[in-house]
């Protein structure tokens, strides 16, 4: 744990200069990740049967977390060394726009035997006798050097600047951005302008490199300018990658009630489709008492195994994005706030969830940047997974011609009428001996789902609010009786198509419970509503390691 900086240390990580200096100087420090065991290797669409795919590893994360410079409770290097701890290559530091009257170790702002000169720019806010700090200021001015540090620290892990974002008029939503020349000048950019919270107006009509500063931070077409803005940036190479990935998405229902309805995702991917592209689809907080903190007044009445009603249910919102063609994909993260052991709600950062993707060395130095690994997230070629349920998953359709795609990507098949579409679906995965709780894991069982692709729909039809998938179904579940375990320890899955009949899309879900569990799982293996306490008689943690799951991201495939 970090001891007490002085307030000359503090101080000196004002200067913007020296945290800008410090970026470009750590810029080219990237790690190679190297001893990490990178995991079957995917094919990848177009490639014919034995084309060399381009150089990957697959790389788990968590990009959602808190420490004590927001609502955490715990200081920032004891979260990053937890990251460390249980084996995460990537993650970001993302926490709440607004105001805060502490540091990340704890200390408060105006406190003058920590900071003799008080460091606090803007508008003058306080809470519990103490004044705040803008979460833009934070962010560049203290937050940013920290990371700096942490990343020398932990020199083959990539650690990530984030925010969660309080979108207006909705609820949160995880931010990161990727900027080696510029460093946090734009995420900090973006949360004075857009944060709901942040009401400081001394930055207004300033100039940055990304415009005029002003604020937009009220409504729901504020929340769609904010989404336009980053992809503008991005657009012009102003940075050099981002991601708005909604969090928690159920937790407060329906748009009208603070939530987000399915017109949101769909807008918000309009207006940035190399920004919005998806939503933790499985929230933090496993161990609360209700799975994910969710009350019954969130959209389903809380979570089913652990997952969100919107990706849980065969045929709702999720199958309904997908079911338009849309790049829309699922991730899940900690929300790490306080650790369940000692009176919180949440495992640490890896400890329980993770974010696995593959990162694509594409400039074929051998290392795995901040920028590639965002690159992963954007391609869809990633899952999420419980309590390390499994450690290694490829999931590809092959054509007759041997053309592949994995996750994420669209694959087009020549369609000459009268001819029959074959397609192979092949999944390859591996489970560890044991997880973080040491328990014995193996998967009971995996879902193919699939459902139809009818196209995007236009904003002005009345389907556009339309949250449903009526063509998405189970069409094929595998036990162990269904696949053979090769040299290398992976369990290989081949299930054939013989007949593919219209545009289709694919998608995985795996649990280590039987279809029938009571209180779990129904007849048919689809999760049911995790109830107070009564599940496997067992609550909080306990339950939580008791119920896992995995979920891939979609495949899609298209009769041209």
């Amino acid at each position: 744990m970090k001891k007490q900086q002085s307030s000359g240390r503090k101080m000196k990580k004002m200067v913007l200069g020296t945290v800008l200096s410090a970026s470009l100087c750590l810029a080219g420090a990237v790690p190679s990740l190297a001893g990490h065991d990178p995991g079957p290797q995917p094919f990848f669409a177009g490639h014919h049967h034995g084309y060399h795919a381009p150089e990957g590893q697959w790389l788990s994360g968590d990009f959602h977390q808190h420490t004590y410079y927001t609502d955490g409770a715990t200081p920032f290097d004891f979260v990053m060394e937890k990251n460390n701890e249980f084996g995460l290559d990537w993650w970001a530091n993302s926490e709440h726009g607004g105001e805060r009257n502490r540091d990340g170790n704890g200390n408060y702002w105006d406190d003058e035997t920590v900071y003799s000169k008080n460091p606090i720019l803007g508008d003058f806010e306080d809470s519990g006798g103490h004044q705040e700090m803008w979460r833009w200021q934070s962010l560049r001015d203290f937050a940013y050097p920290d990371i700096l540090e942490s990343r020398a620290t932990y020199a083959d892990r990539q650690i990530f600047s984030g925010l969660e974002w309080n979108v207006p008029d909705h609820e949160h939503c995880s931010v990161g951005v990727v900027s080696e020349s510029t460093g946090p000048l734009a995420i900090s950019a973006f949360e004075f302008q857009f944060d709901d919270s942040d009401d400081d107006t001394s930055r207004e009509g300033e100039w940055t490199p990304y415009g005029v500063l002003a604020k937009q931070n009220e409504t729901n077409a504020d929340s769609i300018a904010a989404c336009s803005w980053m992809q503008e940036q991005y657009d012009n190479g102003l940075i050099d990658n981002a991601w708005i990935i909604f969090a928690h998405i159920e937790r407060h229902g329906a748009w009208s009630t603070g939530g987000y309805d399915i017109e949101n995702f769909r807008d918000y991917n309009n207006a940035a489709p190399d920004i919005c592209f998806g939503f933790e689809g499985a929230p933090g907080h496993q161990a609360n008492h209700n799975r994910g903190g969710f009350g019954s007044g969130a959209s389903g009445g809380g979570t089913y195994g652990g997952v969100g009603y919107y990706s849980a249910t065969v045929g709702g919102l999720w199958d309904a994005l997908l079911g338009e063609g849309r790049h829309w994909f699922n991730y899940a993260n900690s929300d790490y706030h306080r650790h369940h052991s000692v009176g919180g709600d949440d495992f640490y950062p890896g400890e329980y969830q993770k974010t696995y993707v593959y990162a694509i060395d594409s400039d074929g130095d051998g290392e795995y940047s901040r920028n590639e690994i965002a690159n992963g997230l954007r391609s869809g070629n990633a899952y999420f997974v419980f309590g390390d349920l499994i450690n290694a998953l490829t999931f590809n359709v092959t054509d007759k011609r041997n053309n592949q795609a994995v996750m994420g990507e669209d694959m087009h098949i020549k369609d000459r009428g009268w001819q029959k579409q074959p397609v192979t679906v092949t999944i390859k995965f591996k489970s560890p001996e044991t997880n973080n709780n040491t328990d014995a894991v193996a998967v009971d069982h995996i879902d193919l789902i699939a459902g139809k692709i009818t196209g995007k729909i236009d904003p002005d039809s009345a389907d556009y609010t339309n949250a449903t998938n009526a063509t998405t179904q189970v069409i094929a579940t595998f036990t162990s009786k269904d696949w053979k375990t090769d040299r290398e320890g992976y369990n290989v899955i081949t299930y054939r198509i013989n007949h593919l009949e219209s545009d289709t899309y694919f998608r995985l879900r795996g649990s280590n419970l039987a279809a029938g569990t009571a209180n779990e799982l129904d007849a048919d293996g689809n999760p049911l509503l995790d109830t107070e306490a009564d599940n496997l008689g067992l609550d909080g943690a306990a339950e939580a390691w008791a119920d896992l799951w995995f979920y891939s991201n979609p495949i899609f495939v298209y009769l041209d």
